[in-house]
Formats: C-alpha cells, structure tokens, sequence
C-alpha cells in the first residue's frame, strides 16, 4: 500500500467517525427561512398590539393569546422547515437521519429551550413582563450552543451572537420586541445565507 493510499484511507476513515458521532449540518435555507417566519410573525404580533387599544398586553387578554399563537406558529413553521429541509439532504446523501446522534442532538436542544419556556411562564403567571424577550433570546441561544456539539455547522455562534444580544436586551428592556426581530429574525437571514455560501464552496 502506497503512502497516498494510507492517507486516503485514514480520511475516510475520519470522515465515518465524523458521521457517526455528529449530525448533518442543517442547510442555510432552513435559517434563512426561519428569520422570514420571525419577521413576518412579528409584524403581526405589532399590529395586534398597535390595535388593541393599548400599548402593553394583559396575561388574561385576547390579544395576548393571539400572540402566543403567532409564536407557537413561528416556532412549528420553523421546525417543520428545518425537519423537511435536512430529511430531503439526507435522503439525498444516503445518510441516516434517525439514530442515537440525532437523538442526543434533539436532547442536547430541547432541555434548555423547554426550561426556558416554562421559566417565561412562569414568570407571565407572576405579571412580570419586561425580560420576556431577553429571556427568549438567552434561552434560545444556550440551546443552541449547547447542540452545537453535535452538529457539523457553526450554529454555536449564533448561539453566542442570542445570548449576547439576549443580554443587551435585559438591560434596555423597552427594546425587547425589536431586540426580539434582530435576534430570531435577521440574525437567522444572515447566519442561514453565511450557510448557503459556506455549501457552495
């Protein structure tokens, strides 16, 4: 065996190890997409405000439960997306898509994004409003960070970019629904077409 064989082989052999202790990169378009969801999701949420008759929100009030509904369908819009888009690349790549790596990467998310959700909650519950936004974007982005290892993308720096910008919106509260649209909405345009670019080449 030549020395350029040797080499090769060692590759492949790296390549397999990669493959089977990470899951596929998700594509840019699910980012992007993602961001097109939040965008449009939050110039709905303004107009249900900016409609309402007042300019903050009641736990108990119509509107409020408009807009739980508008994130529960950004939320859904954007994981169906993501699902449908990496379930197609794999098929295409002959790479399996359900096994212990996806479900580890599923855990590794879901754990600080539900923990989370169910802290916001319960702080709703307390009529405790001004970090909502914040909150949402610290969570999301430990989430993230914290799959990060599991996956072939550099989806750990837009968890850093979340969290950073989650910060700046505890400290300036009143920016939270715009500190809201960058973060979920821009940020992901640009993290998912900076993917798109990396794919091409």
């Amino acid at each position: 065996m030549s020395e350029l064989d040797y080499l090769k082989d060692i590759s492949e052999i790296k390549n397999l190890m990669n493959k089977s202790s990470r899951f596929i990169s998700l594509s840019g378009w699910a980012g992007i997409l993602a961001g097109v969801y939040a965008l449009i999701g939050a110039a709905v949420a303004y107009y249900l405000v900016a409609n309402s008759g007042r300019a903050y929100l009641i736990l108990d009030g119509y509107v409020f439960r408009l807009i739980l509904l508008d994130l529960a369908l950004i939320a859904i819009l954007s994981v169906g997306t993501a699902i449908l888009i990496t379930t197609r690349s794999a098929k295409n790549d002959g790479v399996k898509i359900w096994d212990k790596t996806t479900r580890t990467l599923l855990m590794s998310f879901l754990v600080p994004l539900i923990t989370g959700g169910i802290y916001i909650l319960i702080i709703l519950q307390q009529q405790k409003y001004g970090q909502t936004g914040a909150l949402m974007l610290i969570f999301y982005g430990l989430a993230l960070i914290n799959a990060s290892k599991y996956t072939f993308s550099n989806i750990k720096y837009l968890g850093y970019a979340e969290i950073i910008l989650g910060l700046i919106c505890a400290c300036y509260p009143g920016y939270g629904f715009w500190l809201w649209v960058l973060g979920f909405g821009i940020f992901h345009i640009v993290y998912g077409a900076f993917m798109l670019l990396t794919e091409k080449k």
